[in-house]
């Protein structure tokens, strides 16, 4: 994983959406024009004047556009859903860390969190997909992704198997899999897990975590897990150092800087 700060900004860059793309139930991907220097992992701060900023990662790149997208659930989702073409919004950054690219490699994706990892996706070479979301109409990109080899899970069976990533996972690692590396990105008790099955069969493992992130350099301190600075140094953090953080799969920190329970977090992000 590699840092690169170089190109990042602090003051928000004002920008008109070219194109909205609906890609599931309360999914859609804000695209802009432009070039913006970005590698996988990293993430851009959208901010809505009157309204709050929030780290978004970075979806879809390439040398002429970028786009990012967003899941409804609270009042600042909800505002950036209702915008349309012609729309303009600031961005700044791109900011953290980002992942390492190796072969034989599984991407496991729990929701919009598969947004995180998916221009990860398209810098592997083949790598194998494991892809869960509540139901089939929360499952997005299946479209891009056509020709890549993937399993998917859903919570009721709607689409693929029913149950959970995890279980997959664990399926796929216990048939002498050539996989090599794990990456991952969804609901963090489902990280957690996919941490614990990757130790157990002595798979290395990188998880985008996500935290409440306000200025993303490092000076308040919000989104601190454990000894760490998620917009430092991370959101990308590999198996040694997320073996080390006691926090990750069960507390966080509300917008007072109070540990809380994982469950009360997103509860009050919500």
């Amino acid at each position: 994983m590699e840092k690169d700060n170089c190109c990042r900004t602090e003051i928000p860059k004002i920008m008109e959406i070219f194109k909205v793309v609906n890609e599931g139930k309360g999914q859609k991907s804000f695209f802009f024009k432009g070039k913006i220097d970005s590698k996988p992992g990293q993430f851009v701060m959208v901010w809505l004047p009157d309204v709050d900023e929030k780290p978004m990662a970075i979806s879809y790149w390439n040398k002429n556009e970028f786009a990012f997208t967003s899941q409804v659930v609270g009042k600042f989702t909800t505002y950036l859903d209702s915008l349309k073409k012609g729309d303009k919004i600031g961005i700044r950054g791109p900011y953290g860390n980002n992942f390492s690219i190796k072969g034989n490699a599984c991407v496991v994706a729990g929701g919009v969190g598969v947004s995180s990892v998916s221009t990860l996706i398209d810098s592997l070479k083949n790598p194998l997909i494991i892809y869960g979301a509540r139901t089939k109409q929360h499952l997005i990109y299946l479209k891009r992704y056509k020709n890549k080899k993937m399993l998917i899970a859903t919570d009721d069976g709607s689409h693929g198997r029913k149950g959970y990533t995890t279980d997959l996972l664990n399926e796929v690692l216990s048939k002498n899999s050539k996989i090599k590396m794990v990456y991952t990105c969804g609901p963090e008790i489902m990280m957690k897990k996919v941490l614990d099955i990757c130790n157990s069969y002595k798979i290395e493992c990188e998880a985008s975590v996500e935290r409440m992130m306000k200025c993303a350099y490092g000076v308040c301190g919000a989104c601190m897990i454990n000894d760490k600075i998620v917009c430092m140094d991370g959101p990308v953090f590999n198996s040694k150092q997320l073996n080390a953080m006691p926090e990750f799969g069960s507390f966080a920190r509300a917008k007072t800087g109070k540990r809380v329970s994982l469950h009360e977090y997103h509860s009050i992000h919500s």
